[in-house]
């Protein structure tokens, strides 16, 4: 038994009522629409509406339980704007209509969780779930699924201009038990609550303000502040609130415009002076601007503050991400205990809405049965002392190991970039290379041309240089062409994405980067993983599961010629407006052992889920239809590896959300199917089709904490643990299994969901598939926590996301004239990735 944050949820049978709201005029503020609504309820909620109290999602529907006296009715209300400086404008106007929309029986979704019904009540569900966020949505702030506030405890800096709050996410789910209220802790950044000035003096750790700020800082700050409502506080006793849209072009000093209908001009400092007898510092800086271009707002920095409770939505940086890890990092005990405590806190049995609904939450953490699948047997070469492994608490070493297939590298090179010595650099790859002979390689110990050091200013040419003498070198000497280039990297990061792009997609070079730091003091364990990786990049395998050389050892698998493909879609981070998403999907071509995996990326439109490039069919004027994509070109490349055909393909997607199954599932099945059939015809291998998730709020705790025979290390369940009853959906197959060892902090474990199966899998089979998989990876010597195919997928995109950055230097956008936001016609054009070269293509160079 284990415990999992999932909490029961009892429905008293009511008749759940939906209403339309409209309110005009409209806002597209959440909090303005509830506070109309709240005014609403305040004059009339004892009168016309019944004496109910509604339930709100701040958007278009309200829910009541029981009905309304009216199927449509229409209010006025009046509110005050406490951004608007006179009393007379202040006071705003609301119309609201309100209008029967539709009821909803609980029966449906009775029927539902007790699995006798298929098609789950969506609508009724997200009522519920409307009902349970309303208090908190008034009581703190909400950032899609989770609740944030400063009463939960400490905020952090995390550096730059933000903090860190806490808070928790809350989520109404349909289970095998009913409906389950998944709870969680969670934290996330915010602005800090200071003025402007030290706002962009923390963000861009500036020392002097009297310097003008550069373009580029200007930029930076543009981007990083679009959007944010501050105050200003230069008006005697009064505040008053603006959004900013942007950051003048030019200092304020220099900043003039007109003052009064006679087209008198004047400069902001001198205008700040004339009008409130203000003296403004930073005149070398330039100033906020909120309204629109025609009609804009300039604002001062030093006059404003940015308003609390803003959360910072954009991408932080490393830093910034190890300080928020650092701020909320807890073992599983910790974390248990503060869900157990927020639960308490949220008092679910006093909230008028719940009681209003009939809707009870039970405050204890759920038991579930669950099972700890054994480890998989590891094969290694013969002509080590040990030719198999048995992992322990999923890990293992390469002590007395040798690789199943170790690659032989005859012709390499070394370039570095770093500041380390050139006798450091020499030591380092005769470490290295001892490393690789030594686990089974076969790596001839002198380079093809002498190690080279360059500045790593100019990285291309010094890229280009080593690749055009080895060439010539290797031709006149007839030894084919030059198969590893290891790397040190320099000091400062950010040259990583440009080197790979020149390799892979321009010159065809397979290469390994090291850091100075590890290469100038390498241990054993750093070797050995640098070794892992060089192997499979070579075109060796490091392991593979013992069971793939027993007939039929591997169920599903070894009967039969098997294709496992991963697929996965890396989308730009939050304010990259036009960048493409990059999908990738690796496939393995090598059965019955299944470790080595092609990978094929892709560019597609901003933001779009869906794999557009699986399969495409084109025509073409000389020899008609032609057809393409990426599974098809796998497929083919499987075959042409093995000699057979696949009879039966397994596709783990990773990052696809619940609301998209169906859609993803309906186009990327299909695009499999015509890819198979395009091929030969009548050829159908059956496919099981299962999303992987991660990013999901479900966690599992010992039953017992610190019990060492029942957790790792690090206190959390054991690698291998597999739950797929009670807190699993009502109908479908799905199953949680947390494969790996906790490192620190609390495991999550993957939510592995079936949406389609024609192999007709038995939950064991394919459970101990996915869990066997994980020990597979080829990178190091732990089971890990994806099963590897999508592990890889998701190192292929994130890979070909270099090949467009490394175009522009800050990764991003270019800026705009102004700060506005640019609206475009119409979609931006993809812009297809640099071709990878094919002898780069046909081993794991995304390792």
């Amino acid at each position: 038994m284990i415990r999992a944050n999932h909490f029961l949820v009892n429905v008293a049978d009511n008749n759940l009522f939906h209403y339309d709201v409209s309110i005009n005029p409209e806002s597209k503020s959440r909090a303005t629409n509830r506070e109309v609504l709240n005014e609403l309820i305040r004059l009339h909620g004892k009168t016309s509406l019944g004496g109910k109290l509604p339930a709100y999602d701040g958007r278009k529907s309200l829910y009541t339980a029981g009905s309304l006296p009216f199927e449509s009715e229409e209010f006025v209300v009046k509110l005050i704007d406490p951004e608007k400086k006179d009393k007379e404008r202040a006071e705003r106007e609301y119309k609201i209509t309100i209008r029967i929309a539709g009821r909803t029986d609980l029966y449906h979704l009775q029927q539902f969780l007790l699995g006798r019904q298929r098609d789950m009540p969506q609508e009724t569900i997200q009522v519920l779930d409307v009902v349970l966020r309303e208090s908190p949505s008034w009581n703190y702030v909400t950032v899609s699924r989770s609740f944030f506030s400063t009463q939960f405890g400490h905020r952090g800096d995390i550096g730059e201009g933000l903090e860190c709050w806490r808070g928790y996410y809350q989520s109404l789910r349909p289970t095998q038990m009913g409906l389950s209220l998944n709870i969680d802790i969670s934290a996330t950044s915010f602005f800090k609550p200071v003025t402007v000035i030290q706002f962009v003096e923390e963000f861009l750790n500036i020392r002097d303000t009297s310097r003008p700020l550069s373009d580029r800082d200007r930029v930076k700050i543009k981007k990083a502040l679009r959007g944010v409502r501050i105050e200003t506080n230069h008006q005697e006793n009064q505040i008053r609130r603006y959004k900013i849209t942007g950051i003048t072009p030019i200092p304020m000093s220099q900043l003039i415009f007109p003052v009064d209908e006679n087209g008198t001009r004047m400069t902001e400092v001198q205008y700040f002076w004339d009008r409130y007898n203000y003296r403004l510092k930073y005149a070398s800086w330039p100033c906020l601007q909120s309204g629109s271009d025609s009609r804009p707002v300039y604002l001062p920095m030093e006059v404003c503050k940015i308003v609390e409770g803003q959360r910072y939505s954009k991408k932080l940086n490393d830093k910034q991400v190890t300080n928020i890890l650092r701020a909320t990092c807890q073992r599983p005990q910790q974390r248990e205990q503060s869900i157990h405590e927020m639960v308490l806190h949220n008092k679910y049995t006093e909230d008028r809405f719940a009681q209003e609904f009939g809707i009870k939450v039970c405050n204890d953490l759920v038991s579930v049965p669950a099972r700890v699948l054994p480890p998989p047997l590891l094969k290694y070469h013969d002509s080590g002392r040990e030719k198999t492994c048995a992992p322990s608490v999923g890990q293992w070493n390469m002590i007395n190991k040798k690789m199943i297939n170790g690659g032989t590298v005859d012709n390499w090179t070394c370039l570095s970039f770093s500041r380390m010595r050139p006798e450091e650099v020499h030591r380092f790859c005769g470490d290295l290379i001892q490393m690789c002979n030594a686990t089974g390689m076969s790596f001839y110990p002198r380079p093809v041309v002498d190690v080279r050091s360059a500045t790593p200013n100019n990285i291309e040419n010094a890229l280009r240089d080593v690749h055009r003498r080895t060439t010539e070198l290797l031709v006149k000497e007839g030894r084919g062409s030059l198969q590893l280039l290891i790397v040190i990297l320099p000091e400062v990061s950010g040259s990583y994405g440009k080197l790979k792009k020149v390799c892979e997609t321009d010159l065809g070079i397979v290469s390994q980067c090291c850091l100075p730091r590890h290469a100038s003091r390498p241990n054993k364990q750093y070797l050995e993983n640098v070794a892992l990786k060089i192997n499979v990049k070579v075109g060796g395998r490091n392991t593979v599961l013992e069971r793939a050389f027993i007939r039929n050892g591997i169920p599903f698998v070894s009967e039969v010629p098997t294709i496992i493909f991963g697929a996965d879609v890396t989308h730009p981070p939050p304010g990259e407006d036009s960048a493409s998403s990059i999908a990738a999907v690796v496939a393995s071509m090598d059965w019955p052992e299944i470790t080595k995996y092609r990978g094929l990326v892709s560019a597609q439109p901003h933001r779009q889920e869906i794999i557009e490039d699986l399969f495409s069919a084109g025509k073409d004027p000389v020899k008609g239809i032609v057809n393409g994509g990426m599974i098809r070109e796998l497929l083919i490349a499987f075959r042409k590896k093995t000699g057979r055909r696949p009879e039966r393909i397994i596709f783990y997607r990773d990052g696809v959300s619940e609301g998209q199954f169906s859609h993803v599932l309906l186009h990327e099945m299909d695009a499999i199917r015509k890819a198979c059939a395009s091929l030969e015809e009548g050829y159908l291998p059956p496919v099981t089709f299962v999303v992987i998730q991660k990013r999901h709020h479900t966690r599992l705790f010992p039953e017992v904490q610190g019990r060492r025979d029942m957790t790792d290390k690090s206190g959390n369940i054991l690698p291998g643990t597999v739950v797929d009853r009670q807190i699993c959906h009502p109908t479908e197959f799905d199953f949680y299994l947390c494969s790996h060892a906790g490192i620190q902090g609390t495991s999550r474990p993957t939510h592995y969901h079936v949406l389609y199966d024609e192999n007709h899998f038995t939950a064991d089979a394919l459970q101990s598939l996915t869990n066997n998989l994980c020990y597979t990876y080829a990178r190091c010597t732990r089971a890990v926590s994806v099963v590897p195919p999508a592990y890889y997928a998701h190192l292929a995109a994130f890979r070909a996301r270099y090949y467009v950055e490394g175009e522009s230097s800050d990764g991003g956008s270019t800026p705009g004239s102004s700060g506005q936001a640019v609206a475009r016609e119409g979609p931006v054009e993809v812009r297809q990735l640099p071709k990878i070269k094919e002898n780069v293509k046909d081993v794991m160079f995304y390792c």
